[in-house]
């Protein structure tokens, strides 16, 4: 009788079983941050916050090993984003980033939420430069998206992984944003940086 009942719900358990796979945010961040430095010219330091510098007490001490050992757990944590197609994305959108920054500097082009390029307003631009900035801003677009496709891809993340490194990357693109540039906020609301 148990022997029937534990086969029954064998199938059951089994299904129930779920594989955690672990997800380095904390890597995928630093490399978002870098990335973001690296292809934009790091315009917006002062929106990024360094660590605490460890002082020389008992207490600091044992901050300083245990930022010892979180930093020698994180450099096993670090995610690949230099193969050679994630290389040609970075590459692009920094020889890209020139081009934007003018139409990001007048309010044409804010930074969504979700990290992308979005043309806010096409007012004072003519024809061509209108033209040319909806080019700009979705070739930027399709960059950055493949690029997190890319970085799931090197670094065998599953597939719905993407949009974690999408808003981790968001984070980056907003907190390096310039002064003066548009954001959009949580609520879709815009607001100068």
């Amino acid at each position: 009788m148990y022997k029937k009942l534990l086969l029954s719900l064998a199938p059951v358990v089994a299904a129930c079983v779920t594989v955690n796979i672990y997800f380095p945010a904390a890597a995928v961040q630093r490399a978002a941050d870098k990335i973001v430095g690296e292809t934009w010219g790091e315009q917006g330091k002062e929106g990024v916050k360094e660590a605490p510098k460890s002082g020389s007490t008992v207490a600091g001490r044992n901050y300083a090993f245990a930022g010892f050992a979180r930093e020698a757990f994180a450099q096993e944590a670090d995610v690949n984003v230099s193969n050679p197609a994630i290389r040609g994305l970075k590459d692009s959108i920094k020889a890209r980033s020139e081009s934007i920054k003018p139409y990001m500097d007048r309010g044409n082009v804010g930074i969504s939420r979700d990290g992308l390029l979005v043309v806010r307003t096409t007012e004072g631009l003519n024809l061509k430069e209108r033209a040319e900035v909806q080019q700009l801003v979705g070739a930027e677009n399709r960059d950055r998206e493949a690029l997190y496709g890319e970085i799931a891809r090197a670094n065998n993340f599953p597939r719905e992984r993407v949009a974690d490194i999408k808003r981790i990357f968001a984070k980056s693109w907003i907190e390096q944003a310039r002064s003066g540039w548009w954001i959009e906020d949580a609520q879709g609301n815009w607001r100068k940086k």
